[in-house]
C-alpha cells in the first residue's frame, strides 16, 4: 500500500485521462484550422495562435505532475487558503490588471497573460467542498446556506466588477452541487422562474406581463381558497400581498434595468436572440456567421482545412469562444455530435466516480467539477448555435488560451487525484 501511495499514477482513472487527451488534441486541431493563414508555413511556428496553444498544452504536463504529486488530504487541508489566495488575485486586478476588450481581467507578465477567473473556479469548488463536508454543517439551516452563498458569490461579484458577466454566470452552476447536498429544489425553480419573468418582460413589455402575472396569481389564490375554504385566505392574506408586491417590483425593476442600466449592445443581443430585431451586419454578426458556418458543414463536414468560411476568417474570434463553429464546418454534424458525446461521457464518468467516494469532500468536489463543465459546454454551444446570447464563455479544453486550458486542467486533475486516493486512509 505504501508503495502505491508513493506512485503518483497509482489509482488514477485512465478513462478520464483518455477523454482529456482526446478533447485537448481535437481542440488543438480545430484551433490550427481556425488560425492558420497562407503565410504560415511551419507547423511549429510559435508566433501563431496554434503554436502558442501547443506550448500551453505542453506546459500542462508539468502542471499535471505537480497536481498528482500531492495527496488528497493536501487539497482538503489547504482548500480555504487556496480560496483566499484566489480572491486576492481577483481583487489585485483592480490595481495591477490589464484592460483587454473593455474588461480588467488579466495580469500581464511580459509575453504571458494570465486570467485569474479561470483558476478561481477550481479553488471555489475546493472551498465549497470543504464547507459542505464538515460534519457539523447542515445545509437546511438558513445561516449555513448564507455561508455557502457568500463563498460562491464573492468571486462572482469580483468578476462582475471587472466587468466580465459571462465568467461570473458560471458560479450559478454551484446550485446543482448544493441541491445534491440537500438544498431544496425551490431555489433552482425560483431561479428558473426569475429567468422566465425576465425574458417575458423584455419580449412582451411591462404592462402585458404585469397584468398577466397578477391575473394568474389571483386565479391561483381563488382556486386554492375555493378548494381549501376561507381559512386559507384568512391566515395567508399577508403572504399573498407580499407575492403581489414582490412580483410587481421585480417586473417593473426588470424593465427599468433593461432600459436604463443595460448598455445598448446588451439590449441588442437580447433582442436579436428573442427575434425582436435582426442585425446580421452589426451586433449580431458573430452569431449569424457562426450559425452559417456550422450549418454549411452539413452531415459529414467539408474536411479538415477545407472549410472556406473558417479559412476565410468570417467568424471573428473563431479560435476562442466560437471554436465549435470550426468543428461544425469541417467535421459536420458527426463531428459536433462526437464532441458533445465525449463531454457527456466525461460528465457521466465524473459523477459516477464522485458517487463512489466514501469521503464527502471528494464527492462534493466532483459534483462541482461536473457542474462547471456542464454549464460551460451548454452556454458555449448554445451561444455558438444562436440559442443563447454571446457572453464570452470558452469551450473547455477546446478554446484557445493558456489560462482557460490550465484552469480546466487544474479543475479536472485535482478530482483525478482525489479519486485515486478515495480508498486510502491518509
Amino acid at each position: 500500500m505504501r508503495q502505491e501511495r508513493n506512485n503518483i499514477f497509482a489509482g488514477i482513472d485512465w478513462i478520464l485521462i483518455f477523454l482529456y487527451v482526446v478533447l485537448v488534441g481535437f481542440g488543438w486541431l480545430n484551433i490550427y484550422a481556425a488560425s492558420i493563414t497562407d503565410e504560415d508555413t511551419e507547423l511549429l511556428s510559435f508566433s501563431t495562435k496554434y503554436g502558442k496553444q501547443l506550448i500551453f498544452i505542453c506546459l500542462t504536463i508539468p502542471l499535471i505532475i505537480i497536481i498528482l504529486f500531492f495527496n488528497s488530504k493536501f487539497y482538503e487541508k489547504f482548500a480555504s487558503i487556496f480560496y483566499l489566495i484566489s480572491l486576492i488575485s481577483l481583487a489585485g486586478l483592480f490595481v495591477f490588471g490589464k484592460k483587454i476588450n473593455g474588461a480588467t481581467s488579466w495580469y500581464n507578465f511580459g509575453v504571458i497573460g494570465l486570467q485569474p477567473s479561470e483558476f478561481v473556479k477550481a479553488f471555489t469548488a475546493l472551498a465549497v467542498a470543504k464547507l459542505l463536508s464538515d460534519r457539523q454543517y447542515n445545509l437546511k439551516l438558513i445561516k449555513n446556506q448564507v455561508k455557502a452563498f457568500i463563498i460562491i458569490f464573492t468571486p462572482a461579484l469580483l468578476i462582475t466588477l471587472q466587468p466580465d458577466a459571462g465568467s461570473a454566470l458560471i458560479y450559478l452552476a454551484f446550485f446543482f452541487v448544493l441541491n445534491r447536498e440537500g438544498l431544496t429544489l425551490n431555489y433552482i425553480l425560483f431561479g428558473l422562474l426569475v429567468i422566465v419573468l425576465f425574458i417575458s418582460t423584455i419580449f412582451f413589455g411591462i404592462k402585458v406581463i404585469l397584468t398577466s402575472v397578477f391575473l394568474l396569481i389571483t386565479i391561483a389564490v381563488a382556486y386554492i381558497t375555493y378548494r381549501g375554504g376561507k381559512r386559507f385566505l384568512r391566515f395567508n392574506w399577508h403572504k399573498i400581498i407580499i407575492v403581489y408586491i414582490v412580483s410587481g417590483l421585480f417586473i417593473v425593476g426588470t424593465g427599468y434595468i433593461y432600459d436604463s442600466v443595460f448598455k445598448q449592445h446588451h439590449r441588442d443581443r437580447f433582442e436579436i436572440l428573442l427575434g425582436i430585431k435582426q442585425d446580421n451586419k452589426g451586433i449580431g454578426y458573430n452569431s449569424y456567421q457562426s450559425e452559417l458556418t456550422i450549418s454549411s458543414g452539413s452531415w459529414t463536414g467539408k474536411g479538415f482545412l477545407k472549410g472556406d468560411l473558417t479559412q476565410g476568417d468570417f467568424v471573428p474570434e473563431q479560435h476562442t469562444d466560437y471554436i465549435f463553429s470550426t468543428v461544425g464546418e469541417e467535421w459536420g454534424f458527426l463531428g459536433t455530435s462526437t464532441v458533445i458525446i465525449l463531454f457527456m461521457f466525461m460528465l457521466y464518468r465524473i459523477i459516477y466516480l464522485a458517487e463512489t467516494h466514501t469521503n464527502k469532500f471528494g464527492r462534493i468536489y466532483g459534483y462541482g467539477l461536473a457542474s462547471i463543465l456542464f454549464f460551460h459546454v451548454i452556454v458555449n454551444v448554445g451561444m455558438v448555435i444562436g440559442l443563447l446570447p454571446t457572453v464570452g464563455i470558452p469551450l473547455p479544453f477546446f478554446s484557445y488560451g493558456g489560462s482557460s486550458l490550465w484552469g480546466f486542467t487544474i479543475l479536472l486533475f485535482i478530482f483525478i487525484r482525489l479519486d485515486a486516493h478515495k480508498n486510502y486512509e491518509w
